[in-house]
């Protein structure tokens, strides 16, 4: 249950993020080189679990910490 609702706040988190900086998913996927569904899937909160390189992609593409985007 715990790790359900870290996973729903890296997608709350990531949607918030990208929407500050007006990106679309499609933007993010040319930004980290991951795939569409990837970062469709994390967004959602469908990826039980996102790999920890995903994730630093992602925070490195959307300029901020880790932490930001994981707390």
């Amino acid at each position: 249950m715990k790790n359900k609702k870290i996973i729903s706040k890296i997608a709350e988190n990531l949607k918030r993020l990208k929407r500050e900086r007006g990106l679309s998913q499609s933007d993010l996927c040319k930004k980290t080189s991951l795939a569409y569904h990837t970062i469709a899937k994390i967004e959602t909160g469908v990826t039980p679990d996102p790999r920890i390189n995903t994730l630093k992609k992602i925070a490195e593409a959307l300029n901020v910490s880790l932490d930001v985007l994981v707390k």
